[in-house]
């Protein structure tokens, strides 16, 4: 966890190792309640916050080059909030989605969803499933947003459907394999992320993608998301470029170029 003042952007950036940037960045936006009763506001407040800096991050990762961006933006534990704090982040969820298409289609941003998207209101689904098909030729940046989801109901789901899958003979039990199994996950073709950053100094997972996080390097920092900023991303991807990744292996294996997964 990063705890030390960050230094300015231009610095940042010159650090940065772009051939080596992860190729999917995950992140958890925690924290919008709580900077939102620090500022003794609404909880709503902090979320519309919170799209600000969404915009940001969007705005860098597309700038940097990052192929996908996977924001976790309602659990399906979320469910159990306050009936109004709901229909706000619906109704957020809404304008932001109405609000950011063009520039999606300015900058070649492919909208994408996981998660048990037909739980959220109708008029919300309809408008997503627009917004993907309005942006799936797009092919500059992919923006996964994580809604309804969690990542135990993932893998239930993606069990029954393998379970369907070997019911009607298309799978055999002694064939299955876990390339198998990711194959009846919500979306299969996305790459597993390289990193996962969450805000607000908590220190979990959250149910966030369990499957795919197998190997993902992660990234703790007290700053709430409201107040993530370009610099807080930059220093973020930085300290991924610092570590080594073996995945099981040893470190003569990966200089050797064997380290894929």
């Amino acid at each position: 966890m990063r705890t030390d003042p960050l230094p300015s952007e231009a610095a940042l950036l010159a650090q940065l190792d772009r051939p080596t940037l992860p190729r999917h960045v995950a992140i958890i936006l925690d924290g919008n309640g709580r900077w939102a009763n620090t500022a003794r506001l609404p909880r709503i407040f902090g979320h519309r916050q919170g799209v600000k800096a969404v915009r940001e991050t969007v705005i860098l990762s597309r700038e940097l080059g990052i192929e996908t961006l996977s924001l976790y933006a309602f659990s399906n534990e979320n469910w159990n909030r306050p009936a109004a704090e709901v229909t706000a982040l619906m109704a957020l969820l809404t304008q932001y989605l109405k609000g950011e298409i063009a520039t999606m289609m300015e900058n070649g941003v492919r909208l994408r969803t996981l998660g048990q998207i037909e739980r959220l209101p109708a008029p919300v689904v309809r408008l997503i499933r627009a917004t993907e098909r309005e942006t799936s030729d797009n092919k500059g940046m992919t923006l996964v947003l994580a809604l309804s989801y969690g990542g135990r109901a993932e893998i239930v789901d993606a069990a029954r459907r393998l379970v369907e899958a070997a019911k009607k003979g298309e799978v055999a039990a002694a064939e299955i394999t876990e390339d198998t199994f990711a194959n009846y996950l919500y979306a299969p073709d996305l790459p597993d992320p390289d990193l996962m950053i969450r805000t607000s100094g908590e220190m979990r997972t959250s149910n966030f993608l369990l499957w795919q996080m197998a190997y993902t390097e992660l990234y703790f920092t007290p700053t709430l998301w409201p107040n993530f900023g370009r610099r807080d991303f930059l220093a973020a991807l930085i300290d991924y470029q610092r570590r080594e990744r073996r995945f099981g292996r040893v470190t003569a294996q990966e200089k050797a170029g064997k380290g894929t997964p």
